[in-house]
């Protein structure tokens, strides 16, 4: 088997033969009649008529038996069979095709319609043209790439001879679509909010860092997708705002983590936590029958169906309690860790903040869902507002699927004073090291002090996605991050 150093070479004087004829192996411009799709659509007029089309795309296979060759075409949108006959052209373009076209390279291929005894739909080529020479082959056809780096690292190419992962591609993109659609019917605004921030507000992660020459200070990429900056947007008296962008968070890799991913959220001034659970479950139910066409979901290993309703609310303090014994509102934190270690559940961090959220993710992992979790402490939602029954929770919740947190949303904290001691306690927990702690921003207590409308507010991503395709995140991004290749 030939080096790929072997391949490149001999492809170079492949490139080499045609321009010595004249010919540009990378012309700049390209005429072809339609694209692949359209003209297999009108395949029956266009054959009967005897016109001749000009169709492009990147050649995925060649059978030659001698003076026939056969190729099989491909544009993105369809395949298509090509048939070359050395008695039927000009002997010249005939040797030319057969000297110089690889597999991987793209062509242009003009001739008339038809179908062959096997039926199948093929141009007979009249003529030809090189649109872009490859130097590098394609992998194997039934073997493909099948070391998970290589895939990651050319992507490309994965797509290309993996239908599944261009389909994922596909899916992901009607999944935004129909979100978008859903929103803008139910009158949310979209709009765009900054990605670099003095302060991290909205949730808590550790941030990256930058610096920003031009005004000599650090900034931060955001870890929310404009959470804040859509509640300074409703106190502007713009009523419905929604957002779907990226956001970065400097923390480790897993199935339900990434450092970099697209998330949407979206907020409603004068919805109360009740009013959103149900847009959202809403919203939910239309997308999986819609997107994927079923309401019965398997993901890591784990059973769920949307189409009950109204699906069932989860109290945190009390699930904590029931799966661990554990009161989160009064345990002393020593209690907390010993409970902990005895669980075998590892930990970083030894606030009670830290340690109400290890004990509370250690019972999420046992849950199917669809569930909404409620009544979270107050200690664990620094942007939510109290709970009238019982201000040490607050009117949170989150939908629950395969173990995980699928959706965040929450009643919004729109009172200045009870902001401001929050974000004073997180402040604490940022000087005593805590990483994760959210930044306190005191421009959005000025704004609140201004006045801000009663609001719920909702956000969710690609974690939901990877959830209802059985899949990692970072097998759902398109191009994930990959280290140097050393």
């Amino acid at each position: 088997m030939a080096s790929l150093d072997e391949i490149k070479a001999e492809r170079l004087k492949k490139l080499q033969q045609l321009e010595s004829v004249g010919l540009n192996p990378y012309p700049g411009q390209v005429s072809r009649t339609a694209d692949l799709k359209n003209i297999l659509s009108q395949f029956d007029t266009l054959s009967s008529s005897a016109q001749a089309v000009t169709v492009a795309g990147r050649v995925m296979a060649i059978r030659g038996q001698g003076a026939i060759v056969f190729i099989n075409i491909f544009d993105g949108t369809a395949t298509l069979q090509g048939l070359l006959k050395q008695d039927e052209i000009d002997e010249q373009v005939f040797s030319l095709f057969s000297e110089t076209v690889d597999m991987g390279d793209f062509v242009s291929l003009t001739g008339t319609l038809f179908v062959t005894n096997r039926g199948e739909k093929t141009i007979k080529i009249q003529s030809w043209q090189m649109l872009s020479k490859s130097l590098l082959p394609l992998p194997e056809k039934w073997h493909g790439l099948t070391d998970e780096e290589t895939r990651f690292r050319k992507r490309y190419l994965d797509i290309l001879m993996n239908p599944e992962a261009r389909e994922l591609i596909e899916l992901k993109a009607r999944f935004w679509q129909y979100i978008r659609n859903f929103l803008i019917k139910e009158n949310f605004i979209e709009v765009e909010t900054p990605t670099l921030e003095l302060s991290t507000g909205g949730a808590e992660a550790n941030p990256f860092k930058t610096h920003h020459d031009d005004y000599d200070l650090d900034v931060f990429l955001r870890i929310s997708v404009g959470e804040l900056w859509q509640k300074k947007l409703l106190a502007a008296g713009l009523p419905r705002t929604f957002e779907i962008g990226r956001v970065y968070r400097n923390e480790g890799t897993s199935p339900d983590h990434a450092q970099e991913f697209t998330n949407i959220e979206f907020y409603a001034a004068y919805m109360d936590v009740e009013q959103g659970i149900e847009l959202t479950e809403n919203l939910l139910r239309g997308l999986v029958r819609d997107v994927f066409g079923k309401t019965a979901f398997t993901s890591r290993g784990m059973h769920f169906e949307f189409s009950a309703s109204p699906w069932p609310r989860i109290e945190y303090v009390e699930k904590v309690k029931e799966m661990t014994g554990i009161d989160v509102l009064s345990a002393s934190e020593v209690e907390m860790k010993n409970k902990l270690d005895e669980l075998g559940v590892k930990y970083t961090g030894d606030n009670r903040e830290r340690l109400t959220d290890t004990l509370w993710k250690y019972c999420r992992k046992q849950i199917a869902g669809p569930a909404w979790l409620v009544g979270h402490p107050k200690l664990v939602s620094p942007l939510s507002k109290a709970r009238l029954d019982n201000p040490e929770l607050t009117n949170r919740a989150q939908l629950i699927l395969a173990g995980a947190e699928a959706t965040n949303g929450f009643s919004e904290l729109n009172n200045p004073i009870d902001q401001r001691e929050r974000f004073e306690l997180q402040q604490k927990l940022i000087d005593r090291g805590d990483k994760e702690a959210m930044m306190p921003d005191w421009e959005f207590v000025e704004m609140l002090e201004h006045g801000m409308p009663p609001a719920f507010g909702n956000g969710f991503g690609d974690r939901l996605f990877a959830m209802l395709v059985d899949k990692p995140l970072r097998e759902t991004h398109i191009f994930p991050l990959m280290r140097p290749k050393e």
